[in-house]
């Protein structure tokens, strides 16, 4: 089947401006996303560079060559700078336009640009590196769970190939002396320019979608105030664990919090609780599932340890946070009382958890505070230790 290279371009023309005008527009309702606007502008580009492309033979060959090539360039530089917004890092807008001027001075020279094989390489180079620096940003921002980041890496990177095999085979095979808009190349150029297009967009829109939705769900799960999980996120991920192993369960309160409020004001009793969250994540064995359960109480679950090595963890954390002291209120101290339980059954109760370590901390409460009580297991005779 023959495709008529014309059309070609020209729906390659409408899609990569459409794409272009869909990023602004997502851009338009989230500002603070700047790689949309910067997606967008870079699709609008390559629109015009692909007209230009289209009118190769109608145009003088310094815009439909130098121009054009040199634009498209530039939009790769600058889906790679919009990759780097995404991830937090710098955009480089300099260096994504470095490649299309670069190109633009190459055209300079009489030798290069009458010559189809050196104009080949040097674009293919430059847009594929674009192409596979964008997929290695992504790829190294994989901590952020997002699920749409894996096929971003595959579709960048297989980009850049395809780019990169254009070399040997420019380097090894015969060329005719001018490329037309009748040949093939031209089909394949933008036919495949037109499914990156397409697939980029949906790559790429999905991505911002999966963190803002993220993001949010982040932040229905944190305490606003000590950054920790807050209530409901912490019951959910103890359950979690509850159900896949033994687990203990530590409850924290602050001894005489009411008395630091009243004495030295909410602002200072808030800078209290965000300092003893502060004190007491560090020390926590990695794993734990560290929460705020309201006010000044707090909780830790840790899964696989025994009540013996969470009363440890526990007075890691108590000892720390008597050595607290406030810069601008010498006298002002802080220290926690901590009840301490565990469940040595797969799939155990978090409420018993709860229960055993409320009461283990009530104990620490009436043997004075600012230590460490450890409570039954289940199936143990009661017990309790001071810290």
């Amino acid at each position: 089947m023959r495709l008529d290279v014309p059309t070609l371009f020209m729906m390659t023309v409408a899609v990569t401006f459409t794409v272009g005008v869909l990023f602004l527009l997502s851009w338009s309702q989230t500002r603070r996303e700047r790689a949309l606007a910067i997606w967008g502008v870079a699709h609008l580009i390559g629109a015009v560079a692909s007209l230009m492309l289209a009118l190769r033979g109608q145009i003088p060959d310094s815009l439909s060559i130098g121009l054009a090539n040199a634009l498209m360039i530039g939009a790769y530089g600058l889906i790679w700078s919009g990759v780097r917004a995404f991830e937090r890092r710098p955009p480089h807008l300099r260096w994504a336009v470095a490649g299309g001027a670069a190109w633009l001075a190459a055209c300079l020279v009489p030798a290069f640009y009458d010559a189809i094989g050196p104009r080949i390489v040097f674009a293919s180079t430059v847009a594929g590196y674009y192409c596979a620096s964008g997929a290695v940003t992504i790829w190294r921002g994989r901590q952020e769970a997002l699920v749409s980041r894996y096929p971003a890496v595959v579709l960048l990177t297989t980009y850049a190939a395809l780019y990169w095999m254009r070399i040997p085979l420019t380097l090894t095979l015969p060329i005719p002396a001018s490329i037309g808009s009748e040949s093939p190349w031209f089909a394949i150029l933008c036919f495949s320019g037109t499914l990156f297009s397409v697939a980029i967009a949906f790559v790429f829109m999905a991505l911002t979608k999966e963190r803002a939705e993220r993001e949010q769900r982040l932040a229905a799960e944190t305490d606003p105030l000590t950054g920790i999980a807050n209530r409901r996120a912490l019951v959910a991920r103890a359950e979690k664990h509850l159900a896949a192993a033994p687990a203990a369960l530590l409850l924290f309160d602050l001894d005489h919090f009411k008395a630091v409020n009243d004495r030295y004001g909410h602002a200072i009793g808030d800078a209290v609780l965000a300092a003893f969250c502060q004190i007491a994540a560090p020390l926590l064995p990695a794993g734990a599932v560290f929460g705020r359960m309201g006010g000044e109480e707090f909780a830790c679950l840790l899964p696989r340890l025994d009540e013996g090595d969470a009363a440890l963890a526990a007075e890691r954390v108590r000892a720390a946070v008597a050595l607290f002291g406030h810069p601008d209120f010498p006298d002002l101290r802080m220290r926690v009382s901590i009840g301490a339980a565990a469940e040595s059954q797969i799939g155990g109760s978090l409420d018993y958890l709860l229960r055993q370590a409320d009461d283990a901390l009530y104990r620490a409460k009436n043997a004075g505070r600012d230590r460490v009580v450890i409570g039954p297991r289940r199936g143990v005779r009661d017990r309790a230790v001071a810290g």
